[in-house]
């Protein structure tokens, strides 16, 4: 008989996800079907987005091997019935309180700050660069995690430093920029370009570092399809870009002012579901249809 989740103490809730405690050492990390944007979680939510995140982080998990936070297969006894597919057993860490993105191209708030200042999270960029421009070498431009309805802040290394010490923070670039090559290699063998994602890291009881949360979905990830890349232009892409656009274009709503974001039409939930199915059966080469179901 599996639990119910009424059986399990609501330990936190983001904007997409929700942890449980399962016993002192492990969590249940449950994936909605929520979707976020400029800030706001919109009313209107995306059919089996939470499972899409929730089979894109284990298809990760599994390809990229090393520590991570796993502590159960996506079947495991410990996971209610109705969330099969987008809950995981997950082990208890201490966060570390660093979004660590890794930026393969330039756009986004990115492209904002090296037009501002020639420089992302204060690393130098030649001149000359525009929009979706490819570096030369990936870079480390970290983020200080924010309270939910906040903005993340971008800082540079020495605030990571500052914030976690030395020795953490060189392993978290290093870790980060590692974790992103290999991923982005990968994405483009399958046509797909992973131009920036963000990850977070837990401390297990022996400080060891540990990969955590979701990795390389389209909500903590910018992909786009190879084929088309262009640089100069804003990309097509596989994630949640296509509601920012939307939001901000078509249906007029101003993302600097005080009114919430509008409901989404019919056809943009459609599009937005097709969308980060492709993205996961494009990387993995697998069929969603064969995903676990509740």
């Amino acid at each position: 008989m599996r639990p119910q989740l009424s059986s399990y103490e609501h330990l936190a809730g983001g904007k997409v996800r929700d942890l449980y405690v399962i016993d002192d050492d492990h969590l249940l990390l449950v994936a909605s079907d929520r979707i976020s944007a400029y800030d706001h979680v919109l009313e209107t939510p995306i059919p089996d987005k939470g499972r899409v995140l929730t089979a894109m982080s284990v298809f990760f998990f599994e390809e990229l091997g090393g520590v991570n936070h796993l502590a159960g297969d996506p079947r495991d006894e410990r996971i209610p019935q109705e969330l099969l597919g987008r809950a995981l057993v997950v082990k208890r860490l201490e966060m570390v309180p660093i979004e660590c993105v890794a930026r393969g191209y330039l756009t986004g708030s990115g492209l904002s700050d090296y037009q501002r200042t020639g420089a992302v999270c204060g690393v130098e960029l030649p001149a000359g660069l525009v929009e979706s421009s490819k570096l030369d070498e990936p870079i480390f431009t970290p983020a200080a995690k924010a309270a939910l309805g906040e903005h993340d802040e971008n800082v540079d290394f020495a605030a990571v430093v500052d914030k976690v010490g030395e020795e953490l923070a060189f392993k978290l670039r290093e870790d980060t920029l590692e974790i992103y090559t290999r991923a982005a290699n990968f994405a483009l063998d399958r046509g797909v370009i992973l131009a920036d994602t963000k990850f977070e890291f837990g401390l297990d009881a022996d400080r060891n570092l540990v990969l955590a949360d979701e990795v390389l979905t389209p909500d903590s990830s910018r992909y786009w399809p190879a084929d088309g890349y262009e640089e100069g232009k804003v990309q097509p892409s596989f994630d949640k870009q296509f509601v920012r656009d939307w939001l901000t274009g078509e249906s007029g709503w101003d993302r600097r002012g005080d009114t919430p974001p509008p409901a989404l039409p019919d056809d943009v939930v459609a599009s937005t579901r097709a969308r980060y199915i492709e993205a996961y059966e494009r990387i993995s080469g697998l069929n969603f249809d064969d995903w676990v179901h509740p």
